[in-house]
């Protein structure tokens, strides 16, 4: 690689370039090392693709907006999942309110994906994946967001107890409960 190409080491380096800048390199990697974990927090709140991919985008430009106010006192990913836990209540309680006033979520269903295997296969997969989802969100929420982080976003009990606030025993216990009943309802399924 030549010296034109920018390789960050870490976000420190990321968060310094972005804000004495304006870095677009900057913005890209923090947005590339972030998006799969900040759409995985959106999909578990909001359940919907569309609506996750938007709330990633919010979570990106108020992020970026305000960078330069992050004190690194809790990890930049503890940091992103709190604004990604706001946009996303803010986003439901938008939902809520519009459909009280004849907003229909029914359009929701009707956006049909034309990718990936045949409409058989993409049938099963959305079905398991439904009621995967359903059975998920019908566990505790320190339940399902202990599973959920460190299933989906592989992140370690000390990361998941800074972003709670939880020990790590108590983690420990709910991911167990998590995977337990998880388990039972999908053999019973």
């Amino acid at each position: 690689m030549n010296g034109a190409s920018l390789v960050y080491e870490s976000d420190s380096e990321i968060i310094r370039d972005y804000c004495s800048t304006g870095s677009e390199k900057a913005a890209n990697a923090f947005v590339r090392k972030y998006q799969k974990f900040v759409y995985s927090v959106a999909l578990r709140y909001l359940k919907n693709h569309h609506d996750s991919e938007d709330a990633a985008q919010e979570v990106f430009i108020k992020a970026l907006g305000n960078l330069k106010s992050f004190r690194g006192d809790a990890s930049l990913s503890s940091w992103l999942y709190r604004i990604t836990a706001n946009v996303c209540s803010n986003m439901k309680r938008k939902k809520k309110l519009l459909s009280f006033f004849g907003e229909s979520e029914r359009d929701d269903f009707l956006n049909v994906s034309s990718s990936g295997p045949s409409p058989e296969q993409q049938l099963v997969g959305k079905e398991f994946e439904d009621n995967f989802m359903e059975v998920l969100s019908g566990l505790p929420v320190k339940q399902r967001e202990t599973f959920a982080m460190r299933y989906f976003d592989e992140l370690s009990y000390n990361e998941i107890s800074e972003m709670l606030g939880t020990s790590v025993g108590g983690l420990k216990a709910n991911y167990y409960q998590a995977v337990r009943k998880l388990s039972v309802a999908l053999r019973n399924l």
